[in-house]
This record gives structure tokens, C-alpha cells and sequence, in this order.
């Protein structure tokens, strides 16, 4: 069986689909990906889609199953390379990738990230100020 290679540049992983997503090299690359989370605790993960050339209804809820899982451990997922084909495909199948950004390269997946923990810090910022004048 085929794996699909995780790869952990910074606080973000890279997973690149080069292969036919199977339903065992599915189900290996999510619970290899939750493992490498939690092992390193990245708070984002990239999936590059570039080398598929057809994305089916299997693909997109191994998709939105990753998404989730990921998000349950703290890291946000961003899909990029999509082609315009494969876009067209998904909005035709129904699946909206609920809980899934989007970005066209690995290069402004990464920004997406950068700036969504950017702004989950901002957050964290405030809610921190609010407490102490409330106690204050």
C-alpha cells in the first residue's frame, strides 16, 4: 500500500496527494496525519491536491474528514492546486468542503494560516484585556 508523505515545514504539514486515493490509503493517510499533528502539535496542514486530476465524492469527504479531525487537534486545514476542473466537479457532486480554506498554491496556504493563528492570537489578546478589567 501506498503512503502519502507528510512533510513538516515550520508549525505547518504538507501533505501532497501525488497517488490515487484509495479507501486504505485514505484511512492510513488520516491517522498517519492525526499522529503527526499531535507528535508535533502544527497548528495548520496543508493538502496539495495539484497532481489530481479528478476528484470524486470519496476524495471530498476524505477531504472534509481530514478537516475535521484536524480541527478537533487544533489545526486548520487548507486545500490548494485545486484545478478548475476539479472545482467545477465538487460544486456539481454538492460537496461545499464545510470547514475547508481554500487557497490556489502551498504559498498562500501557508499566509491563510499565518494569519487565521494571527488572528486567533489577536482573540486571545482581547479576551485577556476584558478579564483583567473586569476584575480590576
Amino acid at each position: 500500500m501506498e503512503r502519502v508523505p507528510i512533510l513538516k515545514i515550520g508549525d505547518i504539514l504538507l501533505v501532497s496527494i501525488q497517488v490515487d486515493m484509495s479507501d486504505q490509503t485514505a484511512i492510513q493517510l488520516q491517522e498517519d496525519l492525526a499522529e503527526r499533528i499531535v507528535a508535533t502539535g502544527c497548528h495548520g496542514v496543508i493538502i496539495d491536491i495539484t497532481a489530481l486530476d479528478i476528484v470524486d465524492s470519496f476524495v471530498g469527504r476524505m477531504l472534509s474528514t481530514i478537516a475535521s479531525i484536524s480541527k478537533v487537534l487544533d489545526a486548520e486545514t487548507v486545500v490548494v492546486g485545486m484545478r478548475p476542473a476539479v472545482a467545477i466537479t465538487l460544486v456539481e457532486l454538492g460537496l461545499s468542503l464545510n470547514g475547508i480554506r481554500t487557497a490556489l498554491n502551498v504559498e498562500r496556504g501557508m499566509e491563510h494560516i499565518a494569519a487565521s493563528r494571527s488572528d486567533e492570537w489577536d482573540e486571545m489578546d482581547v479576551d485577556e484585556d476584558s478579564e483583567t478589567t473586569a476584575t480590576s
